[in-house]
């Protein structure tokens, strides 16, 4: 049930050039967690003729930054991840934590009596 309340869609590194195969990620203005919205800018890019923003085309909640700042990428390979669907993250993460805790519970409880 959490997976199809919370999928995961990819961004890949747009062809933000004539021709050009690659750019360098510069920085990065979203971390792992942070809430984004379709447009919003996420990282900055530079190619050999300039630097760009790429804005993100959908909503969602950052899982992944695929690369670290100073890393070249191919254009066309994902370079961050992002939860998108019913509330993203924030509302999988309640869903999940009951669901495994009785489960722990369950088994921590007799091994916690014995001793």
């Amino acid at each position: 049930m959490t997976e199809s309340a919370q999928a995961v869609r990819e961004f890949k590194m747009p062809d933000v050039g004539e021709g050009l195969t690659e750019a360098e990620i510069l920085k990065w203005y979203v971390q792992p967690g942070d809430t984004v919205t379709d447009g919003q800018v996420v990282c900055e890019v530079e190619t050999a003729k300039a630097a760009v923003e790429l804005p993100i085309p959908f909503d969602g909640t950052v899982r992944e930054l695929r690369f670290p700042e100073g890393t070249t990428v191919d254009v066309g390979q994902v370079i961050i991840s992002v939860a998108v669907g019913g509330g993203a993250a924030p509302a999988a993460e309640p869903e999940a934590a009951p669901a495994e805790a009785p489960a722990e519970a369950e088994d921590a409880a007799p091994k916690g009596r014995q001793p």
